[in-house]
């Protein structure tokens, strides 16, 4: 049964890794794309249509609940990958109606499978292997910052300009990519049957959570109202909004920046497919080091949160020195504006590592404690999580093409500050709802 369980989190973990190669991939240049487009038909945004994306995101993660129960988490994955083709189908020939068209239905897509994802991984885990399962699941998703961004390196590198060639060459590989990872999810097997599997009080929680009376089975809306009324959920808001700032930047802003760098030359745009591969680098030895190595106790997730906050306050700190304060915002031209270093490639890179790493920090310990503290109610925990995630990241992808750099950083930079001191005390009321003998 345990071989089962880890089979099925490693599946997961792979589709995860295809269909986010071909996604993390395309908002990584989707700006830089966009701004490339000798079309004079196409007036769409990169910013605008990940901030679609993300908008469209949060409002669906209030039904995403009762969607996966009736169609199950499998089907639900299946079905939420198909958009995500058709969303890098779009680039191959792009137009603006159908740009924006699919930005709303991956919005709705990715509601569906990061709630049907969060409660398959909560189904395949124990106590004793959350973190485990965590960590492998976290560090296989990251890999998809790789490959992708390893093609956009190679394709670019020393190149001004991207031509109409290469950019259908980039997407059909990454559509081809999306495609397996979609297909993978019809061989993952049937959950763990519960009432043997699990000791006998973990067995009836989960019986009673089956039990068609449930309040979360019948109403899983009124009962994701319920989760995020808990004071877990309402002080943990706000670290919540930090990540959100947290993805939008690393993956859609950071790289559109070193693009953007004058001072770069012609290797600018090459340093994108660098940029998103060496972020991968940090989420993956973050996800290795804190979820499979980490033990399972309180004092390590709050030890690893406040290294988050560190590393992306010193990430922050750098790229303010580091990159041209309008690089977010420039359109057809580089940078006018100098830093106040002179722009150095391995500051930038060490920059995309740290951010890397600061963000698997955060994104470990969160899907730990949300584990943990929701075992028997994890799918609306998962959703409120995603809602207010990404109503931050659409805001920030929204913002990122008007407000200059420093203003962007000065925000992420607040909001990491209060919502590590907001984890510490959701940890703290933990042993509220949490009976102290799991631990």
């Amino acid at each position: 049964m345990a071989d089962r369980r880890t089979y099925n989190v490693v599946i997961l973990g792979l589709g995860f890794l295809f269909i986010f190669t071909a996604f993390t991939t395309c908002g990584n240049v989707e700006q830089t794309i966009v701004k490339s487009l000798d079309n004079s038909t196409f007036t769409g945004s990169g910013y605008h249509s990940l901030g679609i994306i993300y908008g469209v995101f949060s409002f669906s993660n209030l039904i995403a609940p009762t969607a996966v129960k009736v169609i199950g988490a499998k089907v639900s994955m299946f079905l939420s990958g198909l958009l995500y083709s058709g969303y890098i189908a779009v680039f191959i020939i792009p137009s603006t109606w159908s740009f924006y068209l699919t930005s709303v239905l991956i919005g709705i897509g990715a509601a569906l499978l990061w709630t049907a994802q969060g409660e398959f991984l909560i189904e395949n885990s124990e106590a004793s292997t959350i973190n485990r399962n965590t960590g492998m699941f976290w560090a296989l998703l990251q890999c998809s910052m790789l490959f992708g961004n390893l093609y956009i390196y190679l394709d670019w590198n020393g190149e001004t300009d991207i031509s109409e060639s290469s950019r259908r060459n980039i997407f059909l590989f990454l559509l081809v990519a999306s495609v397996l990872g979609t297909l993978s999810f019809l061989v993952l097997r049937k959950s763990h049957n519960e009432e043997e599997m699990l000791s006998e009080e973990e067995g009836q929680s989960l019986l009673f959570e089956s039990d068609m009376n449930n309040p979360q089975q019948k109403k899983p809306f009124m009962y994701s109202t319920l989760v995020c009324n808990r004071g877990h959920a309402a002080t943990a808001s706000t670290h919540y909004c930090s990540a959100g700032l947290e993805l939008a930047f690393y993956s859609g802003v950071y790289g559109t920046c070193i693009g953007a760098t004058t001072h770069f030359g012609e290797a600018a745009k090459g340093l994108i497919g660098i940029s998103g591969i060496v972020v991968g680098v940090g989420e993956i030895v973050g996800g290795g080091l804190f979820g499979l190595l980490c033990k399972n106790s309180r004092f390590r997730r709050t030890s690893v949160v406040f290294l988050g906050m560190v590393v992306h306050f010193i990430a922050s700190y750098l790229i303010f020195l580091n990159i041209p304060g309008d690089a977010p915002i420039v359109l057809e031209t580089t940078t006018q504006l100098s830093p106040y270093l002179n722009p150095s490639v391995s500051i930038a890179l060490l920059c995309s590592f740290l951010l890397g790493l600061g963000d698997s920090c955060f994104n470990t310990q969160l899907y730990s404690i949300l584990g943990h503290v929701y075992a028997e109610e994890s799918m609306p925990a998962f959703a409120i999580f995603k809602f207010i995630q990404s109503v931050s990241a659409a805001v920030a992808f929204f913002y990122s093409g008007y407000l200059m750099l420093m203003w962007q950083l000065l925000l992420m930079v607040i909001l990491g500050f209060t919502g590590t001191l907001c984890f510490f005390v959701v940890e703290r009321m933990q042993d509220v709802f949490v009976d102290p003998q799991e631990y």
